[in-house]
C-alpha cells in the first residue's frame, strides 16, 4: 500500500498517561491513533506514560488501525528514553516533534537503526514552526521511512503570531508549502486539529477545507469527531463508481489503441485514471480497515 492510498481520514490524538484511553482506542473507528507522549502528558507523567504505550501497543488489540507514538524532542530529557523504548514496540511509526530540517529527520533514523527498529517503521514529521515550512521540501525528502507530514497548526499559529480564524488564512501559505512537499515526494499529509470541540459546523467545514486543498485527513483530539472526518475524506460511492468506470472505459480504449475517452460526457486521460485507481484503491482499504 502507498503512503497515500493508506487511510488517514481520521488521526485521533490519544494521551499516553490514560490508561482507560489507551484501552478505548482498540474500540474506536479512527483510522490512525497517535499515542502521545509529548504535548498531552505532564513531566511528571512521562515514564508512566512511556511504559502504558509500550504495554499497550505490544498487547495488540488495534485491528489495522495504524499506530503512531508521538515521542519527545530528542533533545529533551525524555527523548532518548522514549525513542529507545518505542522502537522495539511494535508501532507502525514514530512521530517527531517540531520538525525543522533534514539533519533531524537523519538523526532520528540512525537512533532508530541504532535501537533496533525494524525497517518497516516509519518517521512522521511534525510540520509546526516557521523554519519547518521554510524546509519542508528536504523534511519530506530526507529519508525513505518518511511517510507522512502531520500539521502543527495550534504551534504554528502561535510562532506567527496569527490569530485562530474561520479561513484560517493566516495559516494557508504554510500548509500549502507542507502539501507542495508532501506531494513531491509521494508522502500522505494530514490536517491540524481543530480546537473548539463545541463548534460541530466549524470542524465540518475545516475538514471539507482541508480535503478541497488536498489533505487525507485530519488530527483529532476528541472520538466525537471521528465520524465526520471519516465522511468527509472518503470518497463517496459515486465518486468510486465513476472511477471504475473511467479505468474501465480507458482500458478498453488503450486495447484499441486510443489514448483518451469520453466517460459521462467529460474527457479521460491518463492524469484522471491514475486518480481513479487511487480512490479505487483508497476505497478498498478503508472497506479492510473497517471489517478488521
Amino acid at each position: 500500500m502507498t503512503a497515500t492510498a493508506r487511510p488517514r481520514r481520521s488521526v485521533l490524538y490519544m494521551p499516553g498517561s490514560n490508561a482507560r484511553a489507551l484501552e478505548k482506542g482498540r474500540g474506536l473507528a479512527a483510522d490512525a491513533l497517535i499515542l502521545d507522549l509529548e504535548d498531552a502528558v505532564a513531566p511528571d507523567a512521562k515514564a508512566l506514560a512511556r511504559t502504558q504505550i509500550v504495554e499497550a501497543v505490544k498487547a495488540g488489540g488495534y485491528g489495522r488501525r495504524e499506530i503512531i507514538v508521538r515521542i519527545n524532542p530528542l533533545e529533551s530529557p525524555w527523548g532518548h528514553e522514549d525513542l529507545a523504548a518505542v522502537a522495539a514496540s511494535g508501532a507502525d511509526a514514530i512521530l517527531l516533534p517540531k520538525v525543522e530540517s533534514a539533519a533531524m529527520v537523519h538523526d532520528l533514523e540512525m537512533q532508530m537503526v541504532g535501537a533496533g527498529a525494524p525497517e518497516s517503521m516509519g518517521i512522521m514529521c511534525m510540520m509546526e514552526t516557521p523554519l519547518g515550512m521554510l524546509h519542508a521540501e528536504s523534511v519530506a525528502g530526507a529519508s525513505k521511512r518518511v511517510s507522512c507530514l502531520v500539521m502543527g497548526t495550534s504551534d504554528l499559529v502561535k510562532e506567527l503570531q496569527a490569530s485562530h480564524t474561520d479561513a484560517r488564512l493566516p495559516v494557508l501559505t504554510s500548509l500549502g508549502l507542507c502539501l507542495l512537499a508532501a506531494r513531491a515526494f509521494g508522502l500522505a499529509i494530514v490536517d491540524g486539529v481543530h480546537l473548539d470541540l463545541a463548534d460541530d459546523d466549524g470542524f465540518a467545514e475545516a475538514c471539507v477545507q482541508g480535503l478541497e486543498l488536498g489533505f487525507d485527513g485530519k488530527t483529532l483530539i476528541h472520538p466525537k469527531t471521528i465520524a465526520k472526518a471519516n465522511e468527509v475524506f472518503a470518497p463517496s460511492d459515486e465518486e468510486v463508481a465513476f472511477s471504475k468506470r473511467i479505468i474501465a472505459a480507458h482500458a478498453e480504449a488503450a486495447a484499441q489503441g486510443k489514448g483518451v475517452v469520453v466517460v459521462d460526457g467529460k474527457l479521460i486521460e491518463n492524469l484522471h485514471v491514475e486518480n481513479a485507481k487511487r480512490l479505487v484503491a483508497l476505497a478498498e482499504a478503508i472497506a479492510a480497515l473497517q471489517e478488521s
